[in-house]
Formats: C-alpha cells, structure tokens, sequence
C-alpha cells in the first residue's frame, strides 16, 4: 500500500446532501432536510450522549432522547420549510422515523473488518 499524497482524502466530505421525505404515506409533498457527513470525533461524541452512566449509584440509563437531539443539531444543516426547535420535537412519528434513517449510525461499524485485515 502507498501513503496517501492528498490528505484531503482523509477528511469527512463538507457539503451536505439533501433528502425528501414524504409527510405522510403516498403524499406528493415533502420536508427536505440536509444532511451533514460526520466526522470520525462526532461519531464517538454521538455514542457518548447515549449513555448516562450515575457514579454515585452505578446506574446506567440509556437516553435516546439525548442522542437524537446531538444528531439533529450535529449533522441537520437546514430544512425547507425552516424547522425550529420545538417544531422538530412536534415532528410526527411517520416522519421522525424517516429522519432517523439518514442520520449518522454512531455505531455502524461496517468497514472495521477490512480495515483489521488491511493494516498488516
């Protein structure tokens, strides 16, 4: 293998990339949001907002909630129509499952496999 001469290369691509979502099954209107790649550091930051752990009482809470709104601030760059906070938390479930699958996966991990084979 040959070291890489662009290091541009290594970087998460800049511009994000618009998605239509249809408001409600077999509707002809949509939201378009725009989504941001993310970098390697927001991915471990996005796993991070998952798990509350409590010190004191060694309890673990799993907070989704949490997650979810690091994504949408993180890696949401616009939406047509223009969304407010407390719009997005007005979001229907048809449509908020929707946005869910084109966000980020923190914890896709596909591609680890063959990087453990290629770094002999």
């Amino acid at each position: 293998m040959k070291t890489v001469t662009d290091k541009n290369k290594l970087f998460a691509p800049t511009e994000s990339r618009v998605h239509n979502i249809p408001i409600a099954p077999g509707s002809d209107e949509c939201l378009k949001v725009w989504i941001k790649e993310p970098t390697f550091l927001q991915l471990e930051k996005a796993q991070a907002k998952l798990i509350n752990l409590n010190t004191r009482t060694g309890d673990v809470e799993l907070e989704m909630d949490t997650m979810f709104r690091y994504l949408w601030e993180a890696f949401v760059d616009k939406t047509e129509p223009s969304l407010s906070v407390v719009e997005v938390l007005r979001l229907s479930p048809y449509i908020g499952n929707q946005i869910k699958e084109i966000m980020p996966d923190p914890f896709d991990m596909s591609g680890v496999e063959d990087l453990k084979e290629n770094t002999n």
